[in-house]
């Protein structure tokens, strides 16, 4: 009878997730352990106990969804989070770095504004209050040092760490900074994540509230690498509303919830336009796939980001438009979505 009663509340489970690592609860989460007595179900999840806000809901609607079960007398559902503590205590990561949060800005194609998002994202938590560095990851395409408004090669301190180049009050590290602008890195896998580990353990980025890292499009080794070998936060994935476009992100999706990365939200960017001469709001990428798309990977949609002239001139002029213009409405979109990361997370 026992052993039907926790194979009955595994088929009530597996249809739930977990809302921070959107794993669904069925018998292959290890998360999820469940013991049943007399009647009596006790569930216990395993969690990251800074996000224990996040389950309350899951915890009401599990034990309601349990109760229906027959025989099922009672339902206790506790979270624990001594196990993941434990591990990440003594998970020895290979890329190391002082900061209480790190976010990875992801797409799976390229050309969707990732890097726009990033350095606006970074420099709308620096506006707000926090300590905030930016990591441009993308070794083949560096976006960072045009955006930001920033040249010059890092210095070595006593060290022998670099200092990493500071705009706009955000410290900035990038493989733009250590290459001419004009030189392509034709790199093989190996010499990229080697590079990769000198922009974390070779800089010198001091105590951080944020690290904002600008990842390369796609799914390869650089995404991969970094999310195992640092102790990410979560992630940010940004994706314009055309099928072409959503079918990777879905694939970036995926992988962060292969390696236990949370997805905490995305983002439609170029989601439409305002005609200058008309005034007249134009979709022309479609709009709202992307909200769609979360409510099907039940993930945060965390906003619309329009086509904007000014701020497509301001990113080439290296000046990000939450310090061009902080009260505008491109400005507040973006400080709103930095609120709403910050909220989710702390």
């Amino acid at each position: 009878m026992t052993d039907k009663l926790v194979t009955s509340i595994y088929d009530v489970t597996k249809s739930f997730k977990d809302p921070i690592t959107n794993i669904k609860l069925n018998q292959d989460n290890k998360n999820i352990n469940i013991v049943c007595k007399d009647g009596k179900a006790f569930i216990s999840l395993n969690i990251d106990s800074k996000f224990q806000n996040q389950y309350q809901n899951l915890i009401a609607d599990l034990k309601k969804s349990i109760q229906k079960i027959d025989d099922i007398l009672s339902v206790n559902v506790v979270l624990t989070s001594e196990k993941l503590n434990e591990q990440d205590n003594k998970q020895d990561w290979r890329f190391k770095i002082k900061s209480k949060n790190i976010i990875a800005i992801a797409s799976g194609k390229g050309g969707v504004g990732k890097s726009t998002f990033a350095v606006n994202y970074a420099v709308a938590l620096k506006n707000i209050g926090y300590k905030v560095g930016i990591l441009d990851a993308d070794i083949y395409g560096p976006s960072v040092p045009r955006m930001m408004g920033i040249s010059g090669k890092p210095q070595a301190n006593d060290d022998n760490k670099l200092v990493p180049l500071e705009s706009y009050g955000v410290k900035c590290m990038s493989i733009g900074f250590l290459i001419s602008v004009d030189t392509p890195a034709i790199w093989r896998g190996p010499m990229v994540m080697k590079a990769l580990e000198q922009m974390f353990n070779g800089v010198e980025w001091g105590e951080l509230d944020y690290l904002v890292i600008d990842l390369p499009p796609g799914t390869g080794d650089a995404q991969l690498t970094l999310a195992q070998s640092s102790k990410l936060s979560g992630s940010i994935i940004i994706s314009t509303p055309q099928d072409v476009a959503l079918i990777d992100a879905r694939k970036g999706i995926n992988m962060f919830n292969k390696v236990n990365v949370p997805v905490l939200g995305i983002v439609e960017n170029m989601s439409y336009f305002i005609c200058d001469s008309c005034n007249q709001r134009h979709e022309i990428f479609s709009n709202g796939s992307v909200k769609k798309e979360a409510e099907i990977f039940e993930i945060d949609f965390l906003g619309e980001i329009p086509i904007n002239k000014n701020l497509r001139i301001l990113s080439d002029e290296g000046r990000p438009a939450c310090i061009a213009d902080p009260n505008g409405d491109i400005a507040n979109i973006y400080s709103s979505i930095a609120t709403k990361i910050h909220q989710k997370i702390n």
